[in-house]
């Protein structure tokens, strides 16, 4: 019963990229079930109290005590402590993954497979959607006729989210393993670099400006550290730099518009589109207003009152003046609501949900200790790593542990479920192919169905 059991949990565990896509809900239930059976199998009924010794398992558990207990300090104690109570649920994704979902070679094989070919049909989608433009209404219904709420940005089959670019991203060089278990042939190179070409075009013409620095971060990283990759990488780079730039100059959304304002707050860019006139117009020439996300260079040369600057500060004030507990787990916006020092740090923008920023987060919300703990955690997770006797594994691993974490980048709360679930079933996968043979890998590969 339990061996049955255990299929289908790994089963349904490693089509989370595919049920990422369908909304935070089921991915949810999926690893709040896989991760209770994981505990009760593991140290209940096999008895296997080893993982007890585990640096990685300890400052896990470690992490997760610290953030219930600073909850006693926390502005509003009952929302802290609901949110680091449950947040063990996530932690024991990476640890679930490693110990027993992909354990087994072939597991992890069908899971590359998944991933691969669920980007695929991520990138398709979205770049159906581009494509189905129109100056009035912007990007048009994707394959599966989800429709963009936002003018200029892509949604592609995450229905209202606008997280195309970052999902395949994130994900780009765990499925890029599934070329590296194929036979090396010219073939073979040819579709990698369009895989990887593709990636970079969706995350470019996605709107997600940190989407195609955090994929572009992990090429250069490539490019320096896979050198038996390096005409792969080095070429795609080169492809993805000539097209985005060709479709910068040749599409219509990137040239059919007059810039009326253009400032460094949120929807900062107002420009004036021409549009098709309706039948019973006397106009020839029609025009709409549309708001924009600001460029770029505006929010540099201000970035103080801009949106993220403001979030910023307002996050480093409140870690200084809590920076040994923080304002509590979940807290921000609530403190930025409730306390007129905080809010009044608000002058452009309304209080966020949190601060944009995981080292922030972590500062802000749960002090210095817990900010500590945070880094501990990755120190120790990037330790397994190392250990890898197989070389591609380990750079690849390294590289998306880095495009996940690296400080700069503007991210969503670890804290919420959906992208909580994304990063921490992307660590399990890091950890879990770096103790895998690729050999042994490559006939699970050709023999598994």
């Amino acid at each position: 019963m339990i061996s049955y059991t255990n299929k289908f949990l790994i089963l349904i565990f490693s089509l989370l990229p595919l049920f990422l896509i369908t909304g935070p809900a089921i991915p949810d239930i999926i690893i709040s079930f896989t991760t209770l059976y994981f505990i009760i199998l593991y140290f209940l009924v096999e008895k296997k109290y080893s993982i007890l010794n585990e640096r990685f398992f300890l400052i896990s558990i470690i992490f997760w005590i610290s953030i219930i207990f600073i909850s006693f300090f926390a502005y509003s104690k009952f929302k802290s402590f609901q949110d680091s109570f449950i947040f063990i649920r996530l932690l024991l994704i990476p640890l679930c993954g490693y110990y027993f979902i992909f354990n087994k070679q072939q597991y992890l094989v069908r899971a590359i497979k998944i991933i691969f070919f669920v980007i695929l049909f991520v990138l398709v989608d979205s770049l159906y959607q581009f494509f189905n433009y129109s100056a009035e209404n912007g990007f048009g219904s994707d394959l599966l006729g989800f429709k963009s709420n936002w003018y200029g940005r892509l949604t592609g089959p995450f229905k209202d989210e606008l997280v195309p670019g970052s999902y395949v991203a994130k994900f780009s060089f765990i499925g890029f393993i599934y070329f590296l278990l194929k036979k090396d042939s010219k073939n073979i190179k040819i579709c990698s670099i369009i895989y990887l070409v593709m990636i970079g075009v969706v995350c470019f013409v996605s709107g997600e400006r940190m989407a195609i620095a955090t994929f572009l971060l992990g090429m250069l990283i490539l490019i320096l550290f896979l050198k038996e990759k390096r005409f792969i990488f080095l070429s795609s780079l080169i492809f993805i730099i000539v097209i985005n730039f060709t479709i910068y100059k040749l599409h219509p959304f990137y040239n059919d518009y007059k810039v009326i304002e253009s400032s460094q707050y949120h929807q900062g860019l107002k420009v004036e589109k021409y549009i098709s006139c309706p039948d019973n117009s006397e106009k020839k020439d029609c025009k709409k207003t549309i708001s924009l996300q600001p460029s770029f260079i505006e929010v540099i040369k201000n970035f103080n009152s801009s949106a993220y600057g403001e979030i910023y500060n307002l996050s480093f004030e409140m870690f200084k003046s809590n920076p040994l507990t923080g304002v509590g787990i979940s807290n921000f916006k609530y403190v930025c609501e409730n306390d007129e020092k905080y809010k009044s740090k608000m002058v452009n923008f309304n209080c966020a949900s949190h601060p944009h920023n995981l080292y922030l987060q972590w500062l802000s919300e749960g002090g210095i200790f817990i900010f500590i703990l945070f880094i501990l955690y990755l120190y120790f997770l990037i330790l397994i790593i190392l250990k890898s006797e197989n070389k591609y594994f380990k750079i690849i691993s390294l590289t998306t542990i880095i495009m996940l974490f690296w400080p700069l980048m503007s991210t969503g709360s670890l804290i919420k479920n959906w992208n909580g679930v994304l990063t921490f079933f992307i660590i399990a996968l890091c950890l879990s192919i770096t103790k895998l043979k690729i050999d042994i890998l490559k006939y699970y590969f050709y023999n598994l169905y």
